[in-house]
């Protein structure tokens, strides 16, 4: 691989006698993950039917190295499509084991697109507490709903705005935030090689002065007592220990953290910036010294001394919902107990325990369950994602080897006998989608109900 010279005589002066075997990894292939999701099957349960040859990550429980040839292409199986799994960077999974959020906890993904993060957190939460996952982009909040769709994850809030206009809804509101900034990207170039001729397009002064504008929101988002992850996926010490030494001295409230339990994960380096030695508790992860790219990544508290701030609660528009209620009694054998809220012709579930949003561009109010026609409900491909075969009253399961697997994820109708009406389609034992049966064929409502926004 052809590298930035710039770049080369960098990491070069930087590295010293660590740099022949730094600059050796660019000449082998990056490793690729992935990550389990344990909200739809346990781990020891998906690797008995994983057709993959998996090998543990070591800092991530649920994740694994896999090999990515014509055999296994997990992007291609249908137990993707189902949500049993996140194809993500290995090193990419350490940020959120270091903001270690538990069910309960109330988290924002700031950056959050396209989504790996925020599906992370989702997984850990275990449908408890609530994660807000925000981007600047509006196109790029179209992957990042759909992927926390396809995890099943029911208590998210997808916004797409500024930090600033979050900090006016959201005040000390957060147990724990996640900075995922925008950088450079050096730690990437393995992985995307194209990364290497857009690195000057954005100067390393640039992008500290976006991470800036993103932090400096962060202690009004922040509760008192909660936690704050920083993380690039770049080398760039100004862009690292650089950014983080500002933001300690501009809010002294808040302290860094020493990291554990990342095997492999090398200290900080202030050293290379002229940062408070208490840098050195952050950690970064090299290609030549884990199974993975390159990652930088702090953790910081905001000390408790401080009054928590008190919000105006989320106001429900649960008014005209017979369709809705009608739709569950025929099809669901569940009690439906989530927070009902609707919004013109679409009903959403939403997550306990949120502020009136009003005045924030906010994508996804909760999980979409689906719209309002005329004299009746249609159920959302979210829903479906959201369920167990369990919890309906009609399923089809197709095996992941048939044909009818293949067919269904694109789009065909399927030549299948059933109960007539609303089926949830299965594959393998887990919901992909919905079928609607009419006189011996199973209408697709798959891609047709993939929500566009």
């Amino acid at each position: 691989m052809k590298l930035p010279l710039a770049f080369t005589e960098r990491m070069e002066k930087l590295l010293d006698d660590e740099y022949g075997e730094f600059v050796s990894t660019y000449d082998y292939e990056h490793y690729k993950g992935i990550r389990i999701n344990t909200l739809k099957i346990p781990v020891d349960e998906y690797l008995k039917i994983t057709p993959f040859k998996l090998k543990p990550i070591p800092w991530v429980k649920e994740g694994f190295y896999y090999m990515d040839d014509e055999q296994d292409r997990p992007g291609k199986h249908p137990h993707y499509h189902c949500g049993l799994y996140y194809i993500q960077e290995p090193s990419a999974m350490i940020p959120v084991e270091v903001l270690a959020p538990v069910p309960g906890d109330k988290v924002l993904d700031i950056s959050a697109a396209p989504g790996g993060k925020s599906t992370q957190i989702g997984a850990k939460l275990q449908g408890e507490g609530v994660i807000v996952a925000n981007d600047i982009s509006p196109k790029r909040t179209k992957a990042l709903v759909k992927n926390i769709e396809i995890f099943g994850i029911k208590n998210f809030i997808v916004t797409n705005e500024e930090p600033k206009k979050l900090a006016t809804k959201f005040v000390e509101y957060f147990d724990k935030i996640l900075v995922d900034a925008p950088c450079s990207g050096e730690g990437m170039f393995r992985r995307d090689p194209k990364a290497t001729k857009s690195w000057n397009e954005f100067s390393v002064h640039e992008c500290c002065n976006m991470q800036k504008d993103i932090l400096q929101w962060i202690p009004k988002l922040l509760k008192p007592g909660g936690r704050l992850v920083y993380s690039t996926c770049t080398f760039s010490p100004e862009e690292n220990e650089g950014t983080i030494d500002w933001f300690l001295k501009e809010f002294p409230e808040f302290e860094i953290e020493a990291i554990e339990g990342i095997e492999g994960l090398d200290r900080g380096r202030p050293e290379w910036i002229g940062a408070s030695s208490q840098l050195t508790k952050a950690g970064r992860a090299w290609p030549h010294k884990i199974n993975g790219e390159g990652h930088f990544v702090a953790s910081l508290r905001k000390k408790d001394n401080s009054i928590l701030s008190s919000f105006k609660p989320f106001v429900l528009n649960n008014k005209e919902l017979d369709e809705f209620y009608k739709f569950t009694e025929e099809n669901l054998k569940i009690d439906f107990k989530e927070r009902l809220h609707r919004v013109g012709n679409r009903l959403y579930a939403i997550p306990q325990d949120i502020p009136e949003l009003r005045g924030i561009n906010v994508v996804n109010t909760g999980l979409y369950i689906g719209e309002f026609l005329k004299n009746r409900f249609e159920p959302s491909q979210a829903l479906a994602m959201a369920l167990e075969k369990e919890d309906v009253t009609n399923y089809v399961d197709i095996p992941s080897e048939s044909i009818d697997a293949i067919k269904y994820l694109k789009g065909e109708t399927l030549l299948l006998e059933g109960e007539k009406g609303w089926n949830l389609v299965c594959i393998d034992g887990y919901p992909v989608g919905w079928g609607k049966q009419i006189q011996g064929s199973l209408k697709n409502y798959y891609r047709s109900q993939w929500r566009m926004l």
